[in-house]
Order: structure tokens, then sequence, then C-alpha cells
């Protein structure tokens, strides 16, 4: 067995996953109490409205879709702003009126100082704090996003789940058979890319372990701001923006086959964002006062002054 079969195998296997990335890489817990969303996911404790907006996600996100997609807002000439520009006007738009919300930017900067504090890089620092901001998109026209904040089990813990139609929290590959892993995979029975004489075979228009950098993911947030920062940051930050929402993969071990030497080098990666990401809604609200400038300094480092969305 080669030794990207041997990690393949390794992969399909959640528990051996866990081993795979302790083994080669140590362990990186965070100090924090965790809480696990994704379960909460899994288990179906989610507000009916939620499963929903799940199943026109499956039903919707085709190959073609995301080709168009892709084409729309690639060309990033929709808009010249600095990073705080964007933090700023997502702060400050207004969702879903009945639910509880926590802003955009206190989370981020929840997420960035706890990274921060815990001595992570300061680019891994500056991708906490920026890793959304591809919700950019509601700005641009895409009106069927809402961002809503749902109390699960009980008051104390507190998970923003990010809900829209065609584009929604976790992601996908395109082009290839939809795989049972993924969440509310019932509803891809209703996806056109399912019964197609290719897209809906088992490898589709892939051959294995291309690497996820060859491979068409479901469109959202996460793509796009991977297309704003490509030209700025390194491999690792860039790959944690892109896939960080392909729980799937890194939770469930599916999609192996679809995965390089470099992909499982870089997966440590996001399996060390996610404690952050998933877990620290329930850090205390930092003084954005007096922490921005620390922030201001962190963005000037990989940013120019405005860049192209």
């Amino acid at each position: 067995m080669t030794d990207a079969q041997s990690q393949a195998t390794a992969v399909a296997d959640a528990d051996a996953w866990e081993r795979l990335l302790q083994e080669n890489y140590g362990r990186y817990d965070t100090c924090k109490e965790t809480y696990s969303f994704y379960d909460q996911l899994k288990d179906g404790k989610i507000h009916s409205s939620v499963v929903d907006m799940f199943k026109e996600n499956r039903e919707r996100q085709t190959f073609d879709y995301v080709m168009q997609a892709r084409e729309k807002y690639g060309k990033l000439d929709k808009a010249m702003l600095s990073i705080w520009d964007v933090l700023d006007q997502l702060d400050n738009l207004e969702f879903d009126k009945n639910t509880v919300q926590l802003q955009q930017k206190v989370h981020a900067f929840q997420m960035a100082e706890a990274m921060r504090r815990e001595g992570m890089p300061r680019w891994m620092v500056l991708t906490g704090l920026i890793h959304d901001l591809g919700k950019y998109l509601y700005v641009l026209g895409e009106k069927q996003w809402t961002v809503s904040v749902l109390l699960l089990n009980d008051s104390k813990y507190a998970y923003a789940l990010i809900c829209y139609c065609k584009v929604i929290g976790d992601t996908f590959p395109v082009g290839c058979k939809h795989c049972e892993s993924v969440l509310f995979s019932q509803f891809f029975d209703k996806n056109p890319d399912s019964n197609h004489p290719v897209y809906g075979t088992e490898h589709g228009i892939y051959e294995p372990h291309c690497g996820l950098a060859n491979v068409y993911m479901s469109f959202g947030h996460d793509e796009y701001m991977y297309m704003v920062c490509k030209d700025y940051l390194p491999p690792e930050a860039l790959f944690i923006i892109r896939y960080h929402s392909f729980y799937s993969c890194h939770q469930e071990g599916a999609y192996a086959w679809l995965l390089s030497q470099q992909d499982m080098q870089m997966m440590k990666w996001v399996k060390t964002f996610l404690r952050y990401d998933l877990y620290s809604y329930s850090e205390e609200l930092p003084d954005l006062d007096s922490i921005k400038p620390y922030y201001k300094e962190l963005i000037s480092e990989y940013f120019p002054e405005k860049i192209r969305w």
C-alpha cells in the first residue's frame, strides 16, 4: 500500500483520522470548554426552518450553479474596500429580526483574541478575524442570506448558524457523486446532478487524489473569500478559508479519495482552526477599542489599504 493510500484509508474512519493527526502533528487543543455544534446538526437538534434551508441548498447547488457563481463573483469587480470596511459593513447589516443575533465583528474578534491569547501564529490570528468576511456576498445582492443565532439545549451556549438558500455553512464537492456523510444528504435526491451521467458517478470529473485545489466545491462565502485573499495570504491560511466548512471531510472522513498528500498536511491547520471557530462564542466580549490598533497593524502586514471584492 502506498503512503497516499494509507493516508486515505486513515481518513475514511473518523477515529483513525483523529489518531493520524495526533500521531503526526501532536495535540491541538484549546483551554476553552468545548461543545460540539457539528454534533448538534447531525442529531437534528435545530429548528425546522434551518432544515428547510439545508434542503434548498442541497437541491440547488449543482455543478452548473457553481460555475455561474464563480464566473459572477470571481472577477472581483464589485468594490474596492479595506478589510476593516467590510468588518464594519457586515456588523451593521440587519438579518432575521425574530432571532437573537451576535454581531459578526464581535465573533471575529472573539475568535482572533482566543487564538492570540494561546500563541497561534500571526497569520492564523488574522485568518480567524477575516475568515467569514465572504458574507459580503449579502451586500452584493445575495439577499437569500440570513444569519441567525440559535440556542442549543440551554442558554449557556450560543452558536451562530449561517443559513441561506443557495449558500449554507458546510460545503461539499460538485461534479461527482454526493456522499451520505454530508449533512442532510437525503435532500440531494432532487439535485439534478444526482442523476447526471457524469456528475452522478463515483468519481465524476475527477481523478483519485487529484487534490482539493483541482476540485469544485459548492459555492459560498468560503470560496468567495478565498478568491478575495488568494494574492495576499500564505497557503495555510488560504486552505483554512477555503475548506474550513468542508465538514464531511475533516469531521467524517468523507471524500478521502480526492485528497493529495499536501491536503493531508494542511488538514492539521483546519482541525486547529475549527476548535476556535465552533467554540469561541462563549468567550468574553472583547474591548474592541483597546485591541483595534493591534489588528489594524496585523491587517496592514498582509493586505494593502484597499483590495478588490
